[in-house]
């Protein structure tokens, strides 16, 4: 099982993102949030192919899902998922992620 926590930003929204393999090639992905958009997106992503996280942009099953979904083209949860499903098919290492603004 893989948990990712994503604070989102300005919103000040939380999601959290809990991956669990489901076979050999698909995944499950659980998707709790204080946001409603993320919300309606979570059940079109509920299962997802484990090979879903090499799929370019326009074709992701995750970025699809958050285009119909999602009014803020810039919300990290997608990627979130992403990298939640890489981690728990084993195709990548759990190693933290973040945005940093830098004020000068």
């Amino acid at each position: 099982m893989t948990k990712v926590r994503v604070i989102s930003g300005a919103c000040g929204f939380v999601t959290g993102i809990v991956a669990r393999k489901e076979g050999a090639k698909e995944v499950g992905v659980a998707v709790t949030s204080e946001c409603e958009m993320v919300e309606k997106m979570a059940p079109e992503v509920a299962v997802l192919p484990a090979m879903a996280v090499f799929v370019r942009h326009p074709d992701n099953p995750v970025y699809r899902a958050a285009g119909k979904h999602l009014k803020h083209v810039a919300c990290p949860v997608p990627c979130g998922i992403l990298k939640a499903l890489e981690v728990e098919a084993g195709l990548n290492v759990p190693k933290d992620a973040s945005i940093a603004f830098e004020k000068e």
